[in-house]
């Protein structure tokens, strides 16, 4: 469910495979490189898992990037396709003609009329698209996907993912350590660009049939909360800052307005007093944990039952 509207799984199925066909038709070929910066919204698992079903190899970007990083991936990853949200195309249109062998810029949610010269509006390339795709023949070892490192060691790293990662987080982090089910509607604070937001709410929904949440706008805690009551997930994944702010916010709902089972947290070490507090008031766990883009998710966590607040808990099992 994204801000449109709810999405089946045989409709995602469908546009996954018209992706595919337009990125072909397009000339694009196995083990080329896509760029995507796209907000949470159906069209990112469209383009991520077209691009993958295709045998192209998706980059998943930082929305929240400037246009010097976004050039450096460019020329650094040799993309020659981008797909761009149309509220982040800004930031990229300086570097359309400077980018040597990009060849073709995609836009979602373009307003009419409001394409750059050349782009493409990805609605239309769908829409003209065949929407059955015979996948490509790769295998469990070849790359699947890249994300980028967030570059605090200098650089940012292009960190590269085979096909049978994703699987692997959901295996062994979604079903063991979360107990994820199919009944479940998870709702992640964390982007889909980011490993860990890539796991919690994509790959887990696909791989255990759960019903996710999609948040295209920033994750502040009254558009936190606003989806936390409407549409009642019961799984909710978050940052050690997020569940500040919401604690601290005078809009904090109470218990019994919400559904959530269980939360877990990732992406910086989550204090103790801030996992205890939300505990007490929710009435729901807090499951801290340790990740990194190059191992793509949780390693450490705590578990349900066995949550020591001020700790990451001990190792995944499999890692």
């Amino acid at each position: 469910i994204d801000d449109s509207g709810p999405t089946t799984f045989g409709a995602l199925a469908r546009r996954v495979d018209a992706c595919a066909n337009a990125l072909t038709g397009l000339g694009m070929r196995p083990e080329e490189r896509v760029l995507l910066c796209l907000t949470d919204t159906i069209d990112f698992p469209t383009a991520f898992l077209g691009s993958i079903k295709a045998g192209i190899v998706p980059i998943a970007a930082n929305t929240l990037l400037t246009t010097a990083d976004y050039a450096f991936m460019l020329r650094d990853s040799r993309a020659c396709a981008l797909v761009v949200s149309a509220p982040l195309l800004p930031a990229f249109l300086p570097l359309l003609s400077t980018i040597p062998g990009l060849r073709h810029v995609i836009v979602s949610g373009a307003a009419p009329g409001a394409l750059p010269q050349g782009a493409l509006d990805l609605a239309t390339l769908l829409a003209g698209a065949a929407d059955r795709f015979d996948a490509a023949a790769t295998t469990r070892d070849d790359i699947c996907f890249w994300l980028y490192s967030s570059g605090s060691t200098g650089t940012p790293k292009g960190t590269m993912h085979v096909h049978s990662s994703l699987m692997h987080t959901a295996y062994l982090h979604g079903r063991p350590v979360v107990g994820v089910r199919e009944d479940d509607v998870l709702f992640s604070a964390a982007k889909l660009f980011f490993a860990y937001g890539l796991g919690n709410a994509l790959t887990y929904t696909l791989a255990f049939g759960t019903t996710t949440i999609l948040m295209a706008e920033r994750p502040t805690p009254e558009a936190v909360f606003r989806r936390l009551r409407e549409h009642r997930p019961t799984v909710f994944f978050g940052v050690p800052t997020l569940f500040a702010m919401m604690l601290a916010s005078p809009e904090l709902p109470a218990r019994s307005d919400l559904a959530i089972r269980i939360c877990t947290s990732a992406g910086e070490a989550l204090p103790e007093h801030i996992g205890r507090r939300f505990n007490e008031h929710f009435g729901v766990e807090v499951l801290d944990g340790l990740g990194s883009t190059e191992m793509l998710h949780v390693f450490l966590s705590n578990r349900p039952g066995d949550v020591r607040y001020g700790t990451s808990g001990r190792p995944v099992p499999g890692y």
